[in-house]
């Protein structure tokens, strides 16, 4: 599924690599394209058909929505969108169920495979970060304000320094750097800590 669907991305930012929000510059919601055009019905099909195999269920469409979902799929998929609209679409499609199991890992996959190859100049773990939120939002686990505010912090540019106010990826921790270390790591304090932690910069993200 990973090779085919990194070929699969139909969608590029205008000025090349991710759309990075950083001081006054766009959000990645605001990217256009027509991200989700090479994934035809019949891919939706076997996405669905496979995830019903590893989940032990009979794979089945829904007499109720299938033709009509197949249709609007068709039809919408191939417009040029913002990266929301295509994530708000993604999402709608989960909710009309087109397919009698599943419909939620259908279209999160898409979704993930989708942001792994738009984001993919990101370090890993934000990379990875960045996608599991938009997964769990098209899936309806995760609601769209806290979604945004992960991938827009995730994309932020800015270079950490000390004096800096950050928290881990996960939000468990919060802090301050206390400073820079030569090889590009930092040393931040957690809130309430008494030890400073030595961590990789894509590890955090800075709270303004």
């Amino acid at each position: 599924m990973s090779n085919e669907a990194a070929n699969r991305f139909a969608g590029a930012p205008e000025r090349g690599g991710h759309p990075r929000r950083s001081g006054g510059d766009r959000s990645p919601f605001q990217a256009r394209a027509a991200f989700i055009k090479n994934w035809d019905w019949e891919s939706v099909v076997r996405i669905n058909r496979g995830a019903c195999e590893r989940g032990g269920a009979q794979y089945g469409a829904n007499s109720e929505t299938h033709e009509a979902c197949a249709a609007d799929w068709e039809a919408k998929s191939r417009r040029v969108l913002t990266l929301a609209e295509t994530l708000d679409l993604l999402r709608s499609f989960h909710r009309r169920a087109p397919f009698l199991f599943f419909n939620g890992n259908t279209f999160a996959a898409i979704g993930r495979e989708l942001t792994r190859v738009l984001f993919g100049d990101l370090p890993p773990v934000r990379n990875r970060e960045i996608s599991s939120a938009v997964a769990h939002y098209i899936a309806g686990v995760l609601d769209r304000e806290p979604m945004v505010e992960i991938v827009e912090s995730l994309c932020a540019s800015a270079e950490l320094k000390a004096g800096d106010r950050v928290k881990t990826l996960r939000g468990s921790l919060r802090g301050a750097i206390c400073r820079v270390l030569d090889d590009g790591r930092v040393l931040w304090l957690p809130d309430g800590g008494a030890r400073e932690l030595v961590a990789l910069p894509e590890t955090l993200m800075k709270v303004e």
